[in-house]
């Protein structure tokens, strides 16, 4: 038997023509480009609150915002292939979403990324050569230009300056090691070993909610409601119409849609949100006495992940950012950045990084490197103690294992089941343990080797083969880069057209990561703000042709 909605207060008609659910990365680029037509209202719906937590603006504030009330407390399902261990599962539940918690890396991934959603997935119109001008038209580069890299966009991109010199050390010991410096793992080649550019603007966070939505709230085309209780999509006559809010008296209330509803939740808040408005596999939505008006066995499939795997330095002194842990560094470290915006505060802390292989017959880097000049500086990852260290994560680019995202029951209260099935193909374990053998390598470098007391965690003891496969189960982590969970495509189990539309439902589309077929091969909020930028104007096409 299904569940009934509860009655809802209607509004007008119409109140908007266009509702974007999701205010963050992907949602806050798509509504500031819609409100750039003065004669489209645009309502743009986040379910967390503004974005005025004053460590979200300073780079150093990410290690504040890995677990905490800014994110939504999820934990996965117990992992079958890592240890039956629930890890914690921090996505973004704040203005601006994951741009506004993140590390601030700025990179895109490779071409052949999006070649292969045109090729393997008949997502034409997603080609690298189609998405590029989106990604320079986003950007506002403060060093590079040219064919690659854009200056005056919304997004501020920025060098850091200058580098800890730890994070230098990492960087020369790379080149130690093999691989070439790349000053740019945006440009024509992603390998080697360099600084990450961030989305940062003068040495303060750059969000999407920042860079795009804070100048377009300025037009009255364009409406904001945060801490908004999104119950479901209001399907009726196999069209979207608008969205079920709940308000503070607990009366739910209908706002229309006149002309789209853009689903901008992310890769878990997208397929919970479809499931809970009746779209997706009708077995699972009849079990909980969900309606069913359309039947999509995709949506919620197809979850993947970066999964992290962090090895911890001991220094032999006070080298890393951790030596502002004490009162007095602290102070000093407020005042740097309060008089010449430099220091710690104005690190992202996660400053540099590099692209490499495993299998060296790969045609692209299968690996990539996070450097913090920190210990400890993640949820879930040790600390020192009372003495100072580094951090280097690694993790398997295109992972092959799949997962899913469910409902719990029917209530929109209710947390989803996440289950990234981590490790779940085995070469996603063997590039793993392969990025752990190389991290250690770039340690045992000079560069970096004459900062070094010892290898804190997993320790030298950790040597086997079976030894690496059992610490990286056990301590492996999320990277926060789900995707993929109501992918794009032209199959049966493709959710979304490559137009971003929901198959089977009309004035519906979706707009962020869950629509990536497959992961890419880096960090993910350039590649979700570009996913935003094509879906403005995918829409805004659709409306001059049915003005004419």
């Amino acid at each position: 038997m299904s569940r009934q909605p509860a009655a809802v207060r209607s509004g007008p008609a119409a109140d908007y023509d266009y509702i974007v659910i999701g205010a963050g990365s992907a949602g806050c680029a798509l509504a500031a480009r819609l409100s750039e037509q003065p004669d489209a209202r645009v309502l743009l719906l986040e379910a967390g609150p503004p974005d005025s937590n004053p460590y979200i603006h300073m780079p150093v504030g990410f290690y504040k915002m890995t677990a905490g009330p800014l994110t939504w407390g999820l934990t996965t399902a117990p992992q079958q292939h890592a240890m039956g261990r629930e890890i914690p599962y921090a996505q973004a539940r704040v203005l601006g979403g994951g741009g506004s918690i993140n590390a601030e890396v700025y990179t895109r991934g490779v071409p052949q990324d999006y070649d292969a959603w045109a090729e393997e997935f008949g997502c034409e119109g997603w080609r690298f050569k189609d998405l590029l001008p989106l990604f320079v038209r986003s950007e506002d580069n403060d060093t590079l230009a040219g064919e690659w890299h854009g200056t005056g966009g919304p997004l501020g991109v920025s060098n850091l300056a200058p580098p800890h010199p730890l994070t230098k050390a990492f960087v020369q010991s790379c080149q130690q090691m093999g691989m070439p410096y790349n000053p740019d793992f945006n440009g024509p080649s992603q390998a080697g070993a360099g600084a990450y550019q961030t989305t940062t603007r003068g040495a303060k966070r750059c969000s999407a909610a920042v860079g795009y939505l804070r100048p377009a709230l300025q037009r009255p085309n364009l409406t904001l409601r945060t801490n908004a209780q999104i119950q479901r999509i209001v399907i009726e006559r196999g069209r979207a119409i608008g969205v079920e809010l709940v308000e503070k008296d607990g009366q739910p209330v209908l706002i229309r849609a006149a002309r789209e509803v853009l689903l901008s939740a992310g890769a878990i808040g997208s397929p919970k949100l479809m499931l809970l408005s009746g779209l997706g596999p009708a077995d699972e939505l009849r079990a909980l006495g969900l309606p069913v008006h359309a039947d999509l066995p995709g949506v919620g499939r197809n979850l993947h992940d970066h999964y992290g795997v962090d090895i911890v330095y001991e220094l032999n002194g006070p080298h890393s950012f951790d030596k502002y842990a004490k009162p007095h560094w602290m102070a000093w470290a407020g005042l740097e950045y309060a008089l010449f915006k430099k220091g710690p505060v104005a690190s992202n802390i996660v400053e540099g990084g590099a692209f490499w292989y495993a299998d060296r017959d790969a045609v692209t880097p299968d690996l990539q490197f996070h450097f913090l000049v920190g210990a400890g500086v993640e949820a879930g990852v040790p600390k020192i103690g009372s003495g100072s260290g580094v951090t280097l994560n690694s993790y398997t680019l295109r992972p092959r294992a799949r997962g899913s995202v469910k409902l719990r029951s029917a209530d929109a209260a209710d947390k989803p089941i996440v289950d990234p099935n981590f490790l779940g193909d085995e070469y996603d374990l063997k590039t793993s343990i392969e990025g752990l053998r190389l991290s250690r390598e770039i340690f045992r470098q000079s560069a970096l080797g004459r900062y070094i007391r010892k290898e804190h965690f997993p320790g030298e003891a950790v040597k086997t083969d079976a030894e690496l496969e059992q610490y990286t189960r056990r301590y492996g982590r999320t990277s926060y880069h789900p995707v993929g969970t109501c992918r794009m495509g032209v199959d049966a189990e493709a959710v979304v057209d490559p137009s971003l539309r929901v198959r089977g439902i009309e004035g519906l589309r979706i707009c962020d990561s869950s629509v990536m077929p497959r992961l890419v091969s880096s960090n993910t909020n350039a590649a979700s703000i570009m996913i935003g930028e094509k879906a403005s104007e995918l829409v805004r096409a659709a409306a001059r042709v049915s003005s004419t």
